[in-house]
């Protein structure tokens, strides 16, 4: 059974930091392409990063604040966020697509809650 399990959000204050992770089951991440997107309140769910073989890549509003990365001996894909604005605020989802397949293959995890205040 195919699952991701994100976990890591919460509230932080702006210029704080999180890491969050996102543990995947039934398939192997190393194969995969991963990605985080998020969806703030009233707004579509947007791309941050995407992770394939040695390639990594950001949305423009994020290159340089954060990272996306993987663990293979885990099989868990991470997003650390640093420098946290509160326009970050939204549900953070991990995602996993086989090469070559279209978008609605993908695989989701239930997300995850990040609030950026004071």
């Amino acid at each position: 059974q195919v699952q991701l399990v994100e976990s890591g959000g919460g509230l932080v204050q702006p210029g704080g930091s999180l890491r969050l992770s996102c543990v995947a089951s039934g398939f192997t991440v190393s194969t995969y392409i991963m990605s985080w997107y998020r969806q703030a309140p009233g707004k579509e769910r947007d791309l941050v990063a995407t992770s394939f073989g040695g390639t990594t890549n950001y949305a423009g509003s994020v290159k340089g604040r954060f990272t996306i990365s993987r663990d293979y001996a885990k099989n868990t894909v991470y997003l650390q966020m640093n420098s946290l604005k509160p326009e970050h605020t939204a549900v953070y989802f991990c995602s996993g697509r086989f090469p070559g397949g279209s978008e609605s293959t993908a695989y989701w995890g239930q997300g995850t809650q990040v609030t950026v205040s004071s």
